[in-house]
């Protein structure tokens, strides 16, 4: 610690007015030439350098931190002067908590600021520990009250924030500043609105946009004191202020934030949709509209469509924001040159989340925000963007091919295939190359740049500290649209000629790959599972629709082997059910194609999977006792039940394809006999009343029993045995009576 009497600091100013610069007790120091001032520096360096009493070297310094300020002097002078004093000296002002008698309250500690604040220019110094020990200290100034009108208390904060600043552009400084709380000290700084308070902000911004899901982690309640008084600005604001906070606020607004479970975040919401009424319902320029649509889509993605009040006048702002962001992406990739849409990348972007919004909200069903009428229009407008789009696709060239704005544009197209595949035909059929190539080019690339374990983290959000924003799976976003237009024919054409069943199948692989290689992954149900789901339905249309095409392409083999391995170990986990449906149909359904295939002559494999399968089929049903009838009846299973409604069309065609398989498959039987299944069946059919049995379960009970019946003679034995005949006489089985009479 530091400790000079009042007198002594006057017989020490008065020595270094000596040297050629006066100085007084308010800090101020008369103008001097740049020639003085450099003099004045080499002879306070030597002074330093030689000096063996505190007084001396404070009374050096004290010239040097009051006669040049950090930006005054070059790197080389700053180093010199660092080298002469380093670290000690400034800790030891830092540490001194009394000023001599006469002098500014906290001299000490501003002197050891302005030296720390000159020191930090140098990026090398900024990321020294005996900087970023000092974090804390910094942060406690920011966050203690203080005079606004004394020079030294503004001088003071000016240096911290300076210090502050550099810090947070080294490597580590958002790290170290994050974890020693410096967020909640911008946020006291700005929210008091003490001295500084724009500099804290803007420290806050960057802080936010290097470290932001940190940020949010440790000071919360901090970050959203500070949105309230941000969105009650915004609200409030008549003039150019209110346009410049829609640049600031997103940065406040966090998907991980859940504003509308609470109260002050719903005000802040509530702010922030009244000041977006104000500017998106007046007429204004691009460069006001621009922001406004940007801030509009950060909270439409932090929050649905919860931000907009579901009374008619918010009804009716989220139509007339649909239709803004639909006009402006007309505006921006019709009328400008492909070189000139770089410009407008962020907020068309923007622009595609809105209308995302407006594609959810015109599928919604139950109880939906829009009158018939204003879906219509809002679809209709919809079509003229994404013509838009395709017609922007179309002129891409190759080297713009990795630019996350085309991926954004794939990702919001295949957004609108996945709903609405009868408007656009042909433009979309012309585009269909393109997306096929875009989408393998992505793959191929993600493929060899990843491992699996570390493509689960980042689809976990694992990936990064702000997770993945732009997941380069372009493939994830077109399926539900090829499932589509796998199903017609000219599409199909195309997709079959571009390649597209080869590249499908290596993603189902790879897509596999993943789920197996953790089978508890955490990441998003929407990614590995649901795609692995909707690529078997894009391949259930092409085994329906182009039998041949199964037969001729390889590719089809390899997807054959990879699910005949696939279901026994899905199976068991009752968490994958519907992705089991999806697995056992399609397999079963392949392998009435694929029966030559020596993959399927009785191998393990084969014989695995359809054992798996007759798990998956046998246990869908159960009796159970009808309370108002008395009698036991055919019901769901309690398993199958919740996720009944997604896979029961699946079980049915499962059902049917099995039966198909029996006749082809000399050993299929007997693995029948094994499982117990055909018991199990014609036990439940003894047992339920058959006014409980649909037509369409007994349609596909009967298709299993009576295949099972013409394949194999001790199958027949069996159903005999326990009163086949007299089962499908009760419950209308004909071609199966028919069958046992025969035989």
């Amino acid at each position: 610690m530091l400790t000079i009497c009042g007198g002594e600091f006057y017989r020490l100013s008065t020595w270094a007015g000596g040297l050629g610069i006066m100085t007084s007790h308010s800090g101020a120091a008369p103008e001097a030439s740049e020639s003085t001032r450099n003099a004045t520096l080499e002879r306070c360096l030597s002074v330093l350098r030689d000096a063996k009493h505190d007084s001396e070297q404070f009374a050096a310094l004290l010239l040097v931190t009051k006669a040049v300020r950090a930006g005054d002097i070059d790197s080389r002078t700053r180093r010199r002067i660092f080298d002469a004093v380093g670290f000690t000296f400034p800790n030891r002002l830092l540490a001194s908590r009394e000023s001599p008698a006469g002098c500014p309250e906290h001299m000490f500690r501003g002197l050891g600021l302005t030296l720390l604040a000159c020191f930090c220019t140098d990026p090398e110094l900024a990321s020294h520990s005996q900087i970023l020990n000092k974090i804390p200290t910094f942060n406690n100034i920011l966050a203690s009250p203080s005079d606004p009108d004394a020079m030294s208390a503004s001088s003071t904060i000016d240096d911290v924030y300076q210090c502050l600043g550099a810090v947070l552009g080294t490597p580590s400084g958002p790290k170290e500043l994050v974890s020693q709380g410096t967020a909640s000290a911008l946020c006291q700084a700005y929210v008091n609105r003490s001295y500084g308070c724009d500099r804290a902000l803007e420290l806050l911004l960057g802080l936010l946009a290097t470290a932001e899901t940190k940020c949010w982690q440790r000071a919360t309640p901090d970050l959203l004191a500070v949105l309230s008084r941000l969105s009650e600005q915004f609200h409030q604001a008549e003039d150019m202020t209110k346009f410049q906070l829609c640049d600031v606020l997103p940065h406040f607004v966090s998907p991980a934030l859940l504003l509308t479970r609470d109260r002050q975040g719903s005000e802040c919401l509530c702010n922030l949709y009244r000041g977006l009424v104000s500017i998106l319902s007046s007429k204004l320029s691009q460069s006001q509209r621009d922001p406004a649509l940007k801030l509009a889509a950060c909270l439409t993605q932090a929050c649905g469509s919860e931000w907009i009040p579901t009374e008619r006048a918010g009804n009716k702002f989220l139509a007339l924001l649909v239709n803004l962001a639909c006009v402006e992406v007309r505006l921006s990739l019709e009328e400008l040159d492909p070189a000139d849409v770089d410009g407008k990348q962020e907020v068309v972007t923007g622009c595609y989340t809105l209308i995302e919004l407006g594609i959810l909200e015109c599928m919604k069903e139950e109880k939906p925000r829009l009158r018939e009428a204003q879906k219509m229009q809002l679809v209709r407008i919809m079509e003229e963007a994404f013509g838009a789009v395709i017609h922007y696709l179309r002129q891409v060239g190759e080297q713009k091919l990795k630019d996350p704005f085309i991926f954004a544009s794939v990702r919001i197209l295949g957004a609108w295939l996945a709903e609405e595949t009868s408007s656009l035909k042909q433009e979309i059929c012309d585009l269909l190359p393109f997306l096929i190539h875009y989408a393998e080019m992505l793959f191929q690339e993600r493929d060899k740049a990843r491992s699996p374990s570390q493509h689960a983290a980042e689809l976990a959000g694992l990936g990064s500290p702000q997770g993945s924003v732009w997941p380069r799976d372009a493939l994830r976003f077109l399926l539900p649209g090829l499932c589509h237009l796998t199903a017609e024919d000219r599409p199909r054409e195309i997709l079959i000629s571009e390649g597209a069943p080869a590249l499908l199948c290596q993603y189902f692989l790879h897509q596999w790959e993943l789920l197996a290689s953790d089978p508890q992954t955490s990441a998003p149900p929407d990614s590995i599972e649901i795609s692995l789901q909707t690529t078997c339905g894009v391949f259930l249309n092409f085994v329906v629709t182009a039998p041949d095409l199964v037969r001729r392409d390889r590719c089809f083999s390899s997807l054959m082997d990879a699910l005949l391995k696939s279901l026994p170990a899905l199976l068991p986990q009752r968490d994958h059910l519907v992705l089991a449906a999806n697995v056992t149909t399609l397999g079963l359904m392949m392998a009435r194609i694929l029966d030559t295939s020596p993959g399927l002559q009785g191998t393990p494999p084969a014989k695995n999977f359809f054992e798996a399968a007759i798990c998956f089929l046998s246990q869908a049903h159960t009796a159970r006792a009808d309370p108002a009838s008395q009698c036991l009846v055919v019901a769901v299973s309690p398993a199958y039940e919740a996720a009944w409604a997604d896979l029961s069309e699946l079980w049915f065609l499962g059902m049917q394809a099995f039966a198909s398989c029996v006749p082809l498959f000399p050993w299929l039987p007997q693995t029948v006999l094994r499982s117990r299944w055909l018991d199990d069946l014609l036990r439940l059919l003894s047992q339920a009343a058959p006014v409980s049995v649909d037509f369409e379960l007994l349609t596909a009970l009967q298709g299993v029993l009576l295949e099972l019946a013409r394949a194999s003679q001790q199958c027949r034995e069996v159903i005999v045995l326990q009163q086949g005949k007299e089962l499908a006489n009760r419950y209308g089985m004909a071609a199966l009576e028919q069958c046992l009479c025969e035989c």
